[in-house]
This record gives C-alpha cells, structure tokens and sequence, in this order.
C-alpha cells in the first residue's frame, strides 16, 4: 500500500490498547458490530451499539475524530437518499418516516464506523500475518489482504490514470455528456491495471514459495491470549443469541 494513498490508515502512530490488540479481534469486533447492526431494530439499542462497538474502541485508539468524520462521509449518500424517501414517501405519518429514517440512517453510519475504525486501526501486512498465525490458508489470507489494501490502491490508480489522461487532452471537468465520454478512458485502465498488479503480485509470491506446504515462519506475531479468544467466541454467541431472539420476537427494541 502506498504512502501517498488519498485515504488514511493505520500509521506508524503511538500504539494505544486498541491497536495491541489481535488484528483478528479486531476484525470479528467489525464483522459482529455490521451483523448486530443489521439484525438489531430502534435508535435506543442502535446507539448503543454504536457507542459501545465505535465510538468506545475509536476513543481509546484516539481515533474517534477521524472516525466519525470518515464515517459521515461514507453514510452521507445513502443516508439522505433513506431520510428523502422515508419522510417523503412513506405510508405512514410524516413522523413515523422521520422515525424510520434516522433509524436507517444510525444504522448505516454505525456500519460505516465499524468498517473505517477497523481500516483506520489494522496494516494490512498485521491482519495478513495474524491470519497466518490462526491457521487461515494463505490462498485465502491473500485474498482478504488484497481486498483490504486493494482500496486505497485503487483510489490512487484512479487519480493518476485521471491526471495522466487529461496531460494528453481528456476533458473530464467539461459537461455530463463530455465526462461520460471519458470515463471509459479512465475505467479501463484504473480496471486492467489493477488486475496487472494483482496478477505480478501473485507471480511474486509464487516464486517465494508462498503457497508450499506446512506452517509458515512470521516475522510478526499478535499479541493473542485468552481473553481475546472469549472475546471473540462471545461475539459469535451474542450474535446467535440476538438472532435467535429476534426470530423469536423476544428483542426489547
């Protein structure tokens, strides 16, 4: 990943309890914090989530400004689309949509806090090598660090294919009709070129015997202990229980 990646991540900063932690801890702490809030239902228990799961964990990385700023960029299209099409369209009264929609929309911005405290707080060389260190398969340790270094990568080849098109003439600030014009001269390239580098990366790593058999040796291993592990089952069982309970109808909220 870049240094010069348009979106922040996690640097070289003073290391707070949150960042000691597992990258895997941190990783099911997301995963769960998405789940719950997709089953969960009422901005009472949403706002708990979110100070608990976010909010807390982002403080005490001293990452909650960040967080919360990224955040509300990352909700703020799909939450006014839910805020205009609830309040105006929905079949009930003006303030039963209003209701509905700041529900939709803290659970949208609760979901984008956990994905970028998670971004924000994990290298994804840390989360590659705590992965290895649990026993994931490298084939798929190499998908899911590609998937989480490929963004920012991604972002940034966007930005030079753009400058690099309008050095030869593209105009991509004229009208829509002249930027729809354009935007297969920058798909394609931001597109292929990506696939490039995934492809001489792998390649790469091939050659490093990344794929032979028995356990590979870690130049970095997570602090894991057994705290974190029932950390992590016991979100696996809060979400089963939450399942369980709204299938059953038993949830307060």
């Amino acid at each position: 990943m870049s240094a010069t990646a348009p979106l922040p991540s996690a640097r070289a900063r003073g290391a707070s309890p949150w960042h000691e932690l597992d990258p895997l801890t941190r990783l099911v702490v997301a995963l769960g914090t998405v789940a719950a809030a997709l089953v969960l239902d009422g901005i009472v228990c949403l706002s708990l989530l979110a100070a608990l799961a976010v909010l807390l964990p982002a403080a005490v990385a001293r990452e909650l400004r960040e967080v919360l700023r990224l955040s509300l960029l990352l909700a703020l299209p799909l939450g006014v689309s839910v805020v205009v099409v609830n309040v105006l369209f929905s079949p009930g009264t003006p303030a039963e949509g209003a209701l509905l929609a700041a529900e939709v929309a803290l659970r949208i911005l609760t979901m984008a806090g956990a994905a970028v405290l998670f971004y924000r707080t994990t290298r994804p060389a840390e989360l590659l090598a705590s992965l290895q260190y649990h026993g994931v398969p490298a084939r798929a340790t190499f998908v899911i660090h590609n998937g989480v270094a490929m963004i920012p990568r991604l972002a940034e080849r966007a930005r030079e294919v753009t400058e690099a098109q309008r050095a030869r003439g593209l105009d991509t600030e004229g009208n829509l009709l002249r930027r729809g014009r354009g935007l297969v001269a920058l798909a394609a390239p931001t597109v292929l070129g990506a696939m490039a580098e995934v492809e001489t990366r792998t390649l790469a790593l091939e050659t490093r015997g990344f794929t032979r058999p028995g356990r590979p040796t870690l130049l970095w291993t997570p602090q894991d202990g057994l705290v974190q592990r029932l950390a992590r089952w016991g979100v696996l069982v809060v979400l089963i229980a939450l399942v369980v309970a709204r299938l059953a109808g038993a949830l307060p909220c």
